[in-house]
């Protein structure tokens, strides 16, 4: 069978502005109002109505159009207005989490410039073996410039990615810089899906989860298994466990790789979500888990998603916050890019079908043009990566 010629196209998704890149094995949409990647999808005929990544339980917007009037709606700036726009995996840069009081006053959300602004089209195009798309976004009050590439190869179920952040200013900015994936239903349920990633040392958020935490504040543990708030241990590697709870974690990847991963396997569809990117770049990885625990708007009490959320700072807890803190487990929380400078941070996605006998992910490591993922019995994945020397991930 000839491989279909990969297609890069402008499109709509939930009537919001969009652009997709297909190419007969996965599709990937990318929305223009935050730059979120709305839909990853696997193309097989048994997974078609499979979005990967979580769907807003909620109509979202752009993030332009957000007014006072939204507030009942999504919740009050600077929240409401993310979570108005916000679907699948944004990316926060500048900062992670919540702005200042006083850069809240200015109009600044939560999560950065970047997922709360229209991005602008760059290039679009197509050929006979690569659909490509990129976009970039004016970080206005940061003094960035923020740009992002999506790639799709012929007949592969790998999407390249690569970012660049520069800096205008004459002089050195720390910021912060995370990749927000989200994952839900159908993807993740608690009885058939587990979450993998080369975990080490890890911590509880100090500030509690509006009163319907798994896990206790502020205490350190070994990943998966972190202190419970009844007692005992909860094993984080288990989504959407306990209905009614929520919780946020950080977690250290094994110093010891060049390479670091986010999985999430769903053996009941049969299905494998990764991420593999240089821990250099994204050293942690923020843990984040709703579970019909919030019962405010947009929430309302209905919503499961849990955040893999890898990149330069273990917790979203903004800048100032983060700062005063310092390293944490002997690791940098945040990145230094220098006056009239860029920094470059490439990364993969993947899907893949696998047997029916997965029920864990070991590794994922990565070779001249091809992915190995290896399952806890030994077993192992192979996917076509032609794009990794490329990228500069091998």
């Amino acid at each position: 069978m000839i491989a279909p010629r990969p297609a890069s196209t402008k499109t709509k998704w939930r009537a919001r502005p969009a652009f997709c890149l297909n190419n007969g094995v996965v599709q990937l949409t990318a929305l223009t109002g935050g730059g979120h990647i709305a839909d990853f999808r696997l193309l097989d005929p048994s997974m078609r109505s499979v979005n990967s990544l979580w769907e807003a339980p909620w109509p979202t917007m752009d993030p332009g159009k957000f007014r006072s009037s939204h507030i009942r709606k999504y919740g009050p700036a600077p929240v409401g207005k993310f979570l108005a726009a916000f679907t699948g995996h944004a990316v926060c840069v500048d900062y992670f989490g919540g702005p200042s009081a006083a850069e809240a006053a200015q109009g600044l959300a939560l999560h950065g410039e970047a997922a709360n602004s229209r991005w602008k089209l760059l290039e679009l195009k197509q050929s006979s073996e690569e659909a490509r798309l990129s976009m970039g976004v004016h970080l206005r009050a940061a003094g960035l410039r923020f740009r992002r590439e999506l790639r799709l190869r012929r007949n592969e179920s790998v999407v390249y990615v690569e970012e660049q952040v520069t800096n205008e200013r004459a002089q050195d900015h720390f910021f912060q810089w995370t990749q927000h994936v989200t994952l839900g239903l159908p993807l993740l349920h608690p009885d058939e899906s587990i979450i993998a990633l080369p975990g080490t040392r890890a911590v509880t958020w100090p500030h509690g989860y509006e009163g319907g935490s798994l896990v206790r504040d502020n205490q350190e543990f070994i990943w998966p298994e972190a202190p419970a708030i009844d007692g005992g241990t909860a094993n984080l590697a288990r989504p959407l466990a306990r209905e009614g709870k929520g919780f946020v974690v950080a977690v250290l990847l094994d110093p010891q790789r060049e390479l670091g991963f986010v999985a999430a396997l769903n053996w009941q569809l049969g299905l494998l979500l990764g991420y593999c990117f240089r821990r250099s770049d994204f050293p942690w990885v923020a843990i984040w888990e709703e579970n019909v625990a919030r019962s405010g708007s947009p929430w309302d009490g209905k919503t499961r998603a849990r955040g893999v959320e890898f990149g330069s700072t273990p917790m979203p807890i903004g800048k100032e916050e983060t700062f005063a803190r310092g390293s944490l487990f002997n690791t940098a929380t945040f990145r230094r890019i220098p006056a009239k400078s860029e920094l470059r941070a490439p990364y993969v996605a993947f899907l893949s079908k696998v047997s029916s006998g997965w029920r864990s992910v070991r590794d994922v490591r990565v070779g001249p043009d091809r992915i190995f993922v290896t399952e806890e019995r030994g077993e192992q994945l192979e996917l076509q990566a032609s794009g990794l020397k490329r990228l500069g991930l091998c």
